[in-house]
């Protein structure tokens, strides 16, 4: 069988513990065997990134500027116990945010919807899409323990020594302070990749804030938004079919749980953090998560939803049999060969990638599946095999 070709290379971003496994098991039973593989191979493993002081990160960006397309294994970002762990020099920020900033992206997560993993809420019957607007807010906050009473003031001192001052709150005891900032530019970048994606994918898009409270900051991003749509992209939506609506965040969630899906829910940074767990959780497993990061500039790269299941490699490395999830990292290898074949137009590349989704979806379908949705699924027949097993089930069937 002649394998498929590629013209332009993936940047492939190698990542950490079982998910590394995972990563190398799929690439040899489920792609080499049918593609020429082209990629130009950055290793995020923890150690490589401590070894180059993370420069490689850095240039896996770069590199995913120059191709367009990147594929990503799940990485560890380190906390403490990780620094002891793996002897680093410092604790190295999360590959993943430098990733989104050099590239200036926003990710959407969406869950891999199969038949037998029954969403919790039973009028849910397509994917619902969450983009997270991944800087600032509480996230880049700065904060204060306020040890008694006293006057709390915000400040801002512009360039030429003028001063805008407002109180925040007069103490008669103690308390906290928080404050938080963004960006214009970021949230009309955020805006646009939110847009882009609706039109590529054709679905509606959803964005919700509290400005009805907060009538500067959650305001500005609705009036971002709207004055981008109005200005860019209004004649496409409608000439592609697609809607763009904009609500309050209570009576989005309200709306959300009784919607069919089927939409991307655009979210600020906190709220799509909470939000995609929950979607995650409700559709079935976080193992069945597909994640997307999107920037404006026309750059691709697609990930795993989840983390590198640290508690199944310390089986893995005793010589234990794990049965770890694999569809999330296949499906971001899916989507970054379907979308390479989409830019190159090539065919046979879109057309393998929806084979090998189709087969994994099917196996699981037919009853076989790992451990975790062996124990979720309403199906009566079940196969439950090991992490191998599975893929390989997989590349039977494709």
């Amino acid at each position: 069988m002649s394998k498929i070709q590629m013209t332009t290379p993936l940047v492939e971003m190698d990542g950490d513990e079982m998910t590394r496994i995972l990563w190398k098991m799929i690439k040899e039973e489920l792609l080499l065997p049918f593609i020429d593989l082209k990629t130009e191979y950055y290793d995020l493993g923890l150690e490589h990134r401590n070894e180059t002081n993370d420069q490689v990160t850095v240039d896996s960006a770069e590199a995913t500027k120059k191709y367009g397309v990147a594929v990503k294994c799940a990485t560890i970002t380190p906390n403490a116990a990780r620094m002891d762990e793996y002897d680093l020099k410092e604790m190295w920020k999360s590959p993943n945010g430098t990733i989104r900033a050099i590239l200036d992206g926003t990710v959407f997560r969406a869950p891999i919807t199969v038949k037998g993993i029954e969403p919790t809420v039973s009028k849910w019957k397509k994917p619902i899409t969450i983009a997270r607007h991944a800087y600032g807010d509480v996230y880049k906050g700065v904060e204060i323990k306020v040890p008694g009473a006293g006057k709390a003031e915000l400040v801002f001192t512009a360039e030429d020594g003028t001063q805008i001052r407002e109180t925040i709150h007069e103490f008669d005891g103690p308390g906290i302070i928080q404050g938080m900032h963004n960006i214009n530019d970021s949230i009309a970048s955020f805006a646009r990749s939110c847009f882009t994606y609706a039109l590529d994918t054709k679905q509606d898009l959803w964005f919700a804030t509290k400005d009805t409270i907060s009538k500067k900051y959650d305001h500005t991003f609705k009036d971002i938004f709207q004055e981008i749509y109005d200005a860019e992209y209004a004649d496409q939506f409608e000439a592609a079919g697609i809607e763009y609506f904009y609500t309050l965040i209570d009576d989005a969630v309200a709306r959300v749980m009784k919607s069919e899906g089927g939409f991307i829910w655009a979210c600020k940074n906190y709220d799509g953090d909470v939000m995609s767990d929950m979607i995650s959780s409700a559709f079935g497993s976080l193992a069945m998560m597909t994640s997307v990061l999107v920037s404006p500039h026309g750059y691709y790269e697609y990930e795993a939803a989840h983390g590198t299941v640290q508690r199944h490699y310390y089986k893995h490395l005793k010589g234990e049999e794990t049965s770890t999830n694999s569809v999330a990292t296949i499906f971001a290898w899916t989507g970054a060969l379907r979308k390479r074949g989409e830019i190159d137009g090539n065919q046979e590349l879109m057309d393998f990638a929806d084979k090998l989704e189709k087969a994994t979806l099917d196996t699981i379908e037919a009853g076989t599946m790992t451990k975790d949705l062996a124990m979720i699924t309403t199906l009566e027949t079940v196969n439950a095999v090991n992490s191998e097993g599975f893929i390989k089930a997989i590349a039977e069937r494709l």
